[in-house]
């Protein structure tokens, strides 16, 4: 039908994105979920955002201007409270959303922000033996890097297709993990 389709090598969405990144021949890259949970009727309204305001990422959140999501359960909706304020209170943000993957940014900020090194995620991906994802890195590295972040509120309905195949022990400590390591990199580079 025309569509080129890439065939993922290795497993793990990080992988996806790292395999993918070189083919991409656009200036901005928006990324959702593919399982209904993410409102496409609202990547117009992502774009004009990320026009008028100069950023470098506008993330879909789920939780600004009155916005929920409808596939929360009291833990993840706990642990997305817990990782969004633990980023704010570390690299001085004010993001409702740092987990979710609804967003659009510059193609080239991936590189800049080094999201494409094995590097950024070795010591966390080894210690709770997973493979992790870039969203919350992103949402760190912009602040810690400052890069010109905004969000617009999006619902997340419940997903109509595939299971949740959320790791919650070993993505969360992994991804708080990673937060840590990142704030330490931050207090590093202050006293350099």
């Amino acid at each position: 039908m025309g569509v080129e389709v890439y065939v993922q090598k290795q497993k793990g969405i990080r992988h996806a994105y790292m395999e993918a990144w070189p083919l991409i021949r656009g200036d901005w890259v928006v990324t959702l979920s593919p399982d209904g949970n993410c409102v496409p009727e609202d990547i117009p309204k992502l774009a004009q955002h990320m026009t008028a305001g100069g950023w470098d990422m506008v993330i879909a959140s789920r939780y600004y201007q009155g916005q929920k999501s409808e596939d929360d359960d009291l833990v993840t909706g706990f642990g997305n409270w817990l990782f969004t304020n633990t980023v704010n209170l570390l690299f001085g943000g004010c993001y409702t959303d740092v987990m979710g993957i609804y967003r659009i940014y510059r193609r080239d900020l991936f590189r800049e922000l080094g999201l494409h090194l094995d590097s950024a995620y070795t010591l966390p991906e080894k210690i709770f033996q997973t493979v992790i994802g870039i969203e919350p890195l992103l949402s760190v590295r912009a602040l810690a890097f400052g890069k010109k972040v905004s969000e617009i509120g999006s619902p997340e309905p419940a997903r109509i297709g595939g299971e949740r195949k959320l790791q919650i022990i070993r993505w969360g400590g992994a991804y708080y993990l990673q937060f840590w390591i990142e704030f330490a990199r931050k207090l590093m580079r202050c006293r350099s």
